[in-house]
C-alpha cells in the first residue's frame, strides 16, 4: 500500500530530525562547537547518510534558517493584517509577532544575521523575511495616512528603515544576558507608533 497523500516520507521526517537536532545544538554550544557527527548521532542517523540530505554544517544552518523564516512569513498575516481593528492594533500584534519569533528562535536568528553576509543562501532567506514584514508595514502605514511614494518620508522608505532598525533591535536584546526583549518590542511599538500618528499627507 502506497504513502497517504500528505503524510511525510522517512526522507522528509529525517530532514526534520536533522533541523530539530541542529537547532538544540545551535542553542547548547553554537555552530562553531557544533559538528556534523553530532547533528547526525542526534537525528538517529550516519554520518553517512546525513551527507545524502546536506552537505556540511553550513548547509544544514542555511536549511534551518530557511524553514524558521518560512514559518514566520506564514503566520505574519493572520496577526498583522487580518485579526487588527485598526493600523495601530495591526503594529502592535506584527511587532508583538517579532517578539515571539525572537523568543522561540532566538538562537537561530541570530545565526541568520551574523551568517547572512558570508551566506548567500542565508542572507537571501533573511533579506526576503524582513522585506516581508516590510511590505507588510508598508501597507499598515498607508492605512494609517502616511503617504505613498518613492520619497525618504513616504510609507515604503520608512518601512524598510524601521524594519532593519527593529531587526537590529531585537538582535541586541536577544544577545543580552537579560530579557530584553520586552524592552525592545516597546519601544518598537512606539517608534512605528509615533511615525503612524504623525506622518501626514502634504497639504493641498
Amino acid at each position: 500500500m502506497g504513502r497517504r497523500s500528505g503524510a511525510p516520507s522517512k526522507g522528509d521526517q529525517r530532514e526534520q530530525a536533522l533541523l530539530d537536532t541542529a537547532e538544540s545544538l545551535l542553542e547548547r554550544i553554537g555552530l562553531e562547537k557544533m559538528t556534523v557527527d553530532a547533528i547526525a548521532k542526534g537525528a538517529g542517523i550516519s554520518r553517512g547518510s546525513l551527507y545524502f540530505y546536506f552537505g556540511s554544517k553550513q548547509e544544514v544552518l542555511a536549511a534551518l534558517v530557511d524553514r524558521t523564516m518560512a514559518a514566520i512569513r506564514a503566520e505574519a498575516p493572520n496577526t498583522a493584517v487580518d485579526l487588527a481593528s485598526s493600523p495601530l492594533d495591526a503594529m502592535e500584534q506584527a511587532v508583538g509577532r517579532v517578539e515571539t519569533a525572537w523568543r522561540e528562535h532566538g538562537t537561530v536568528m541570530r545565526a541568520a544575521v551574523d551568517y547572512a553576509p558570508v551566506h548567500p543562501a542565508i542572507g537571501r532567506s533573511w533579506n526576503e523575511t524582513v522585506g516581508f514584514f516590510a511590505e507588510t508595514m508598508t501597507g499598515l502605514l498607508l492605512k494609517a495616512g502616511v503617504p505613498d511614494g518613492p520619497g525618504p518620508a513616504d510609507a515604503p522608505a520608512l518601512a524598510r528603515a524601521l524594519c532593519w532598525m527593529t531587526e537590529r533591535s531585537f538582535y541586541q536584546a536577544s544577545c543580552a544576558p537579560g530579557d530584553e526583549l520586552a524592552q525592545a518590542a516597546a519601544t518598537s511599538m512606539e517608534i512605528w507608533r509615533h511615525i503612524m500618528t504623525t506622518s501626514t499627507p502634504p497639504a493641498n
